[in-house]
């Protein structure tokens, strides 16, 4: 007898009174050192704030939003955005909704101060829109960077410097007092070159971010931003962007927003401070570190389209506003055409959005398992009888399809792509594109038969196989008439006649075997005429299931009959299609008919 061992191979000596192993309960015998230098890396400090409120509040109204496409998603691109590109990106982000852009980094070189020039002096900037430049405290940099500005509506200038204890030890080799100093007297001076340079058409802001933020001591996070408020001196009316950034993704979503509720308890004029969030994604955790940051108090999100930006990207715009839209909460921006977005943002960042990407990939409303597209098929039936019984459109009552977090309509996608089919794929997905896209209902027997005409396909060629070529299967397995008619019985007009007695008496014209046939039969009804007259030729058929449902709307509609027959031993589905129902029903028999003897 062998000795029992854990899926892992490890050897489990225990076994019941049949030798079934014991189940291991402590899943720690299963894992071993991973020989990693672990001890190089520290863990995050935990916020002391016991009485934290923020994982009992939920996100009911879209935050501020910011885009910093065009400027930390543009400085991150191995080729940046030309001036043409960099255009294309801004008008996408104001026909969208976005009301806060940063567009650019003046100071860094010619080609980011002309293309803010370009956009006022061309008027492009709608009025309701605030641009946003970055600067470091500089004051040859300040002045450069206001100067980019003059003209504008409305502009921010968003100032920063790095106060994490490594960068001043490392980078900066100052004392928190040196680096308090650089921040304060930053703000001084663009307070004064936006006063010595700026006309009165401008409504200027003005916006910090202590850069490094989630690696800053919190009480000298604070103490910094509390001495820059000390000299922006905001006030009603005179609001103060505090940009608290992740610079570097270092702890869980938990403790991000435990800073943040701790800097929005503890700052001295929340009333007039907008607090900004702004999450790079190093721990594959942004989107959440910016959802509980603002149910923990920030106000304010700045990041990119599809997460772009350094190393693992800023935290993902248009992840978040979806996730808001598919709460029932309106994100105050239209993501309604999303492969548009996806394409120009693509064109722009001559990057390739990844296919499984939330929302926007190619495949993010795609079943391949039979299971999910079973239950996607029957949510859309279900769907349609809600709304039916209701008396209302499917457009008008709440979403509820399964494995389909929204609808894919809602962001400009068909339903064509939503169940494609595989050697994975079962009956419900190959149903639904029959009914989705050739408004064919096939019974539940008929799905389960061709399903496995379906399976032999891809078994013995493999890959995907295209709504497309599951058509052509379908009219190949089931309607011999036409162009490219096949079987034994080619079927041309039929004529019923009933007796005072209900019995009815069919005529049928026919091409049998390659001979022109008149066929005729009686029965209760024309299939079973039509049975009668099949006897006469040497087929034995009976009637075993029959189901028919009209194909669309109006006089001219078609109907579709489906009849499961037993002929000659063979149990077979056949189907019809015609305007007229018993000519689509002698059609569906003559579909099984032709099957049985293929």
């Amino acid at each position: 007898m062998t000795t029992p061992v854990n899926p892992a191979g490890a050897v489990n000596p225990a076994s019941d009174a049949v030798g079934r192993p014991t189940p291991v309960t402590n899943a720690t015998q299963l894992q071993k050192p991973s020989g990693m230098p672990v001890h190089k890396y520290r863990g995050y400090e935990a916020v002391d704030i016991a009485d934290r409120t923020w994982p009992d509040n939920r996100i009911t109204v879209a935050p501020r939003w910011l885009s910093t496409d065009l400027r930390d998603g543009n400085q991150a691109l191995i080729d940046p955005m030309s001036p043409a590109r960099k255009r294309e990106m801004f008008d996408l982000l104001v026909r969208m909704g976005y009301k806060e852009i940063e567009v650019g980094f003046p100071s860094s070189g010619e080609t980011d101060f002309a293309f803010v020039r370009s956009i006022i002096e061309e008027g492009a900037i709608p009025e309701d829109v605030t641009i946003s430049v970055l600067t470091q405290a500089r004051e040859e940099l300040i002045e450069r960077t206001v100067e980019s500005l003059v003209g504008a509506r409305r502009a921010t200038v968003h100032l920063y410097n790095a106060t994490a204890p490594t960068f001043r030890r490392v980078v900066f080799r100052g004392s928190k007092e040196q680096v308090k100093q650089i921040a304060v007297d930053g703000t001084r001076l663009v307070m004064e070159y936006a006063e010595k340079i700026l006309g009165p058409e401008t409504v200027f802001g003005y916006q910090y971010s202590p850069e490094i933020f989630t690696d800053t001591e919190l009480d000298f996070a604070l103490e910094v931003c509390e001495a820059v408020c000390d000299v922006w001196q905001p006030e009603e009316g005179r609001e103060i962007i505090l940009n608290l950034p992740a610079t570097v993704e270092r702890s869980t979503p938990s403790t991000h927003a435990d800073r943040f509720e701790w800097m929005s308890r503890n700052l001295s004029r929340r009333e007039f401070v907008c607090l900004s969030v702004h999450p790079h994604n190093d721990r594959g955790t942004a989107v959440a570190a910016a959802e509980l940051a603002i149910m923990a108090g920030a106000d304010r999100i700045e990041g990119c389209l599809f997460g772009q930006g350094e190393r693992t990207g800023n935290v993902d715009l248009v992840t978040l506003g979806m996730n808001l839209f598919s709460q029932g909460v309106d994100p105050q921006i239209d993501f309604s055409q999303i492969d548009e977005i996806r394409r120009t943002s693509e064109y722009c960042n001559q990057m390739e959005i990844h296919p499984r990407h939330p929302y926007a990939g190619d495949l993010v409303y795609t079943a391949f398992s039979g299971s999910h597209q079973d239950a996607i098929k029957k949510g859309f039936d279900a769907m349609e009888k809600d709304a039916a019984a209701q008396g209302k459109s499917v457009d008008e009552i709440e979403w509820a399809v399964p494995y389909l977090p929204i609808d894919p309509k809602d962001v400009g996608r068909s339903y064509e792509a939503v169940i494609r089919v595989n050697s994975q794929s079962g009956k419900g997905g190959i149903a639904y594109v029959l009914k989705n896209d050739h408004k064919l209902d096939l019974p539940r027997r008929m799905q389960i038969e061709f399903s496995r005409i379906i399976q032999a396909k891809t078994d013995a060629e493999g890959g995907e196989v295209t709504p497309t070529q599951i058509w052509s299967t379908f009219q190949d397995e089931y309607l011999p008439n036409g162009e490219n008619a096949w079987g034994r019985i080619q079927l041309r007009s039929g004529q019923t006649t009933t007796d005072t007695d209900g019995t009815d008496t069919l005529t049928v014209e026919a091409t049998v075997d390659g001979a022109d046939t008149v066929l005729t039969g009686s029965g209760n009804g024309p299939i079973s005429a039509f049975f009668e007259a099949l006897q006469a030729i040497g087929i034995d058929a009976r009637l075993l299931d029959y189901t028919e449902h009209t194909m669309s709307e109006g006089a001219s509609a078609q109907a579709a009959s489906y009849i499961e027959c037993a002929i000659d031993g063979k149990v077979l589905w056949g189907i019809g299609i015609d305007a007229n129902t018993t000519r689509a029903s002698l059609k569906a028999v003559v579909s099984a008919v032709n099957r049985a003897s293929r």
